[in-house]
C-alpha cells in the first residue's frame, strides 16, 4: 500500500529538481491528444487509448519538451534566442537521439534544396512560355 507522506516526499523531491515548475502557467490540455493517440498506436498500442493514458503521455511529453527548451535557453550562444545546436549539445549523449536528429535536419536540408531546384525550373518554365 502507499504511505501519503512517502508520495508527498517523492513528489517534493521531483519537484525540487525542476527550477522551472515554479513559474506555472495555464496550458490548454489535448492539444496533441489526437497526435499522441496515432503514435501510441504505431507504437503498438490500442488504436482507441484510455484518454487517462493519451493525457498522462501528453503530460510528460510537454515537461519534457518544455524542461529542454529551458534548458537549451539557459546554455544558449545567443541571447535568448534558441539555436538547433543549443538542442543538439543538450542531447550529445543520448546517441539514438542524436542520430536521428540529425538525420531529420539533414532530410530537412534536402526538402530545402529539393523545392528550391523545383521553384527555379518553374520559374524558366514560365518564362519559356
Amino acid at each position: 500500500m502507499s504511505n501519503p507522506s512517502t508520495a508527498q516526499s517523492s513528489k517534493s523531491k521531483a519537484g525540487s529538481s525542476q527550477p522551472y515548475e515554479t513559474t506555472s502557467f495555464k496550458r490548454k490540455r489535448g492539444v496533441f491528444q489526437k497526435d499522441l493517440q496515432h503514435m501510441m498506436y504505431g507504437f503498438g498500442d490500442d488504436p482507441n487509448p484510455l484518454p487517462e493514458t493519451v493525457a498522462l503521455v501528453e503530460d510528460i511529453v510537454v515537461e519534457y519538451v518544455t524542461d529542454l527548451a529551458h534548458k537549451a535557453q539557459d546554455i544558449g550562444s545567443k541571447g535568448g534566442k534558441l539555436s538547433v545546436e543549443d538542442f543538439l549539445y543538450l542531447i550529445r549523449k543520448d546517441l539514438p537521439k542524436l542520430n536521428r536528429c540529425t538525420e531529420l535536419l539533414s532530410m530537412q536540408e534536402e526538402l530545402k534544396q529539393a523545392r528550391k531546384a523545383f521553384e527555379v525550373d518553374e520559374e524558366k518554365l514560365a518564362s519559356v512560355e
